[in-house]
């Protein structure tokens, strides 16, 4: 099973844009390092959502976003290990979209969001075809 290190202060930022986000799906990436077992979360990037048809239940991610993080990134030494978005109004359980554009070996988290703020997060990765949940373990930085 793969471990996702996520710091608080990452934590913070991927609560506080999804919630700001909220009704609407907010997606970005997670930057940082990772091993076979073992994700290391540097920070999370906000990309814009360019599906606007169904913007409150689906997430396109800005390739020129992608973009210039990744390139940002790799300035840094780091790398996309993830993809995060939000589900308003609904759990963090991965959906047959998610499962449909998923790629193997990225950590996909997903934060559960409602009116009131975020309900709960959860980290996935695709393995043959279907999710399964990592472990998210808070880290100091």
């Amino acid at each position: 099973m793969t471990t996702l290190h996520l710091p608080e202060y990452a934590r913070t930022d991927l609560e506080g844009m999804a919630h700001a986000g909220y009704p609407s799906e907010t997606c970005g990436l997670l930057v940082g390092q990772q091993t076979n077992d073992h994700v290391e979360v540097s920070r999370v990037v906000q990309a814009r959502n360019l599906n606007r048809e169904r913007a409150h239940d689906r997430y396109e991610l800005d390739p020129q976003d992608f973009i210039a993080a990744d390139k940002q990134a790799c300035d840094e030494g780091l790398e996309i290990v993830g993809v995060w978005h939000s589900h308003p109004d609904h759990s963090a359980q991965p959906s047959e979209t998610d499962r449909e554009s998923a790629w193997e070996g990225w950590s996909y988290l997903i934060v559960a969001v409602k009116h009131d703020g975020v309900h709960d997060l959860r980290c996935w990765r695709l393995a043959s075809e279907r999710f399964v949940e990592e472990c998210i373990e808070p880290c100091p930085r």
